[in-house]
């Protein structure tokens, strides 16, 4: 090993002490989730004891408790309702996003940048601000206590069309340029050259779309007054409330089941969410 080499190397006592931060923030984030689904295999009486290393194991896993939980507040009906609405969401915000992050970043047209300044300053006030406006549109339309109530203020926003243009911004313009001498349309340029380029950022955005339609709870419950369109945050928010059933376990088997597809979305587009963050710092 070259001298250079062994002065760059950081000193052990660094590289320990960033290996156990990583890990204790790991553990934070990790155990509470192990927890809960520990918690939804446990008796009533396992439930209730104080939580020891000798007690985090349930003796027996009771499995029967996640059918109580959907039997008891019928969360069929609500997982699709919630499903639905956030499938719905990340598919259209996704491209509804990436189409004007590619028109901000590669087209060239008049009030460009005065529209691209109001899209991100819409990211400098919390989306609660608006929801007075995004209730009044949905009742012009009709949509209130429906699934379009659950999707349609969301097709769009400032952050993911930022996101999308500067993804976009790493495709080269002699690619597009070449492109329309060959005839192709502006769509077609996006979709044939442009898009295979960003997907992983498209990828990571659908990723982002999703848990934030999936965990929605304040916009649901604002929109939604009917058993018919209620999501499943409504509806764990009764659970734990003891309007279904009053049971720990069956509360932890019920919030298990919820965060369960955000678990699958994100290990199956891990390495595209990945690859999408990087891509959007690669120029400007």
């Amino acid at each position: 090993m070259s001298a250079i080499a062994r002065h760059r190397r950081p000193p052990l006592a660094i590289v320990l002490l960033v290996h156990a931060l990583v890990y204790a923030g790991v553990a934070a984030m990790a155990l509470p989730l192990l927890w809960m689904v520990l918690t939804s295999l446990k008796t009533e009486t396992e439930a209730g004891t104080s939580p020891t290393f000798a007690t985090l194991l349930p003796d027996a896993p009771q499995w029967a408790n996640y059918a109580r939980a959907f039997e008891s507040a019928r969360l069929e009906r609500y997982y699709l309702n919630s499903t639905l609405a956030a499938v719905l969401t990340t598919v259209l915000a996704v491209a509804h996003n990436a189409l004007a992050g590619y028109a901000f970043a590669k087209l060239r047209f008049r009030g460009r940048r005065v529209l691209l300044g109001l899209a991100l300053a819409t990211m400098m006030a919390p989306v609660q601000v608006y929801f007075i406006f995004m209730y009044l549109l949905c009742t012009w339309l009709g949509y209130v206590d429906s699934v379009q109530a659950l999707v349609v203020p969301f097709l769009a926003s400032g952050f993911g069309i930022f996101y999308m243009r500067q993804a976009t911004l790493a495709v080269p313009d002699s690619l597009l340029e070449a492109g329309r001498l060959d005839g192709m349309s502006e769509f077609d340029l996006f979709w044939h050259v442009v898009r295979p380029t960003i997907w992983p950022a498209m990828s990571a955005l659908g990723i982002f779309t999703f848990v934030f339609s999936w965990n929605n709870f304040f916009w649901p419950l604002i929109v939604v007054d009917s058993e018919r369109a209620k999501t499943l945050p409504l509806a764990l928010a009764d659970l734990s409330a003891g309007l279904y059933v009053d049971s720990w376990p069956v509360q932890m088997a019920a919030a298990t089941i919820m965060i369960a597809p955000m678990v699958v979305v994100y290990l199956a587009l891990q390495r595209a969410f990945v690859q999408g963050v990087a891509l959007t710092g690669m120029k400007e």
